[in-house]
């Protein structure tokens, strides 16, 4: 299985976690949802996979290009 890492495209805090490790994931799925100056984003799955790693928490600071979410497919 190939790995995919999932990075942020803005700087922020994560709000919400919507999956867990070992969960299967479909493309368009929403991982989590970070908050950017008070605007809600969702970080949606790019493909079907498992989320093999899960490398943040709910209000955890996070940096653009800070890899989120680690997937197998």
């Amino acid at each position: 299985m190939a790995r995919r890492e999932i990075e942020s495209e803005v700087a922020g805090n994560v709000w919400k976690v919507e999956v867990a490790e070992g969960d299967t994931v479909a493309a368009g799925e929403v991982l989590l949802i970070l908050e950017s100056m008070k605007m809600e984003i969702p970080l949606e799955s790019p493909e079907s996979g498992r989320v093999a790693e899960l490398r943040v928490a709910p209000e955890d600071s996070v940096d653009e290009g800070q890899v989120l979410v680690v997937l197998e497919t």
